[in-house]
């Protein structure tokens, strides 16, 4: 998963997607923090999955919750199992 992700930070890079500190985050009224569909749509099309990828979902590297940003340059691909198992852990982690 590590080669992955340098391949497509790299590749955001060469793409001149904004850097994470960047990004803007909102909450809602449930203090959960929203997700930009452009830039989720962004980050589909540059890793080649413009309409998703069957059996994974998009992950942010470092939670929106601590911080991280809502760019496609913090988010990668991620099986769904390894979702639930990296959901598991944040949630008992960092919270804004």
């Amino acid at each position: 998963m590590a080669d992955f992700r340098v391949g497509a930070i790299v590749l955001l890079a060469f793409l001149g997607v904004t850097s994470p500190a960047a990004a803007q985050q909102s909450h809602s009224h449930s203090h959960r923090i929203k997700r930009g569909l452009e830039a989720k749509h962004r980050f589909e099309r540059a890793t080649g999955h413009p309409h998703g990828w069957p059996g994974h979902v998009i992950d942010h590297v470092i939670p929106l919750a601590c911080g991280g940003a809502d760019a496609p340059s913090n988010m990668q691909w991620q099986t769904i199992e390894e979702a639930k198992a990296k959901d598991r852990i944040e949630r008992r982690g960092c919270r804004r």
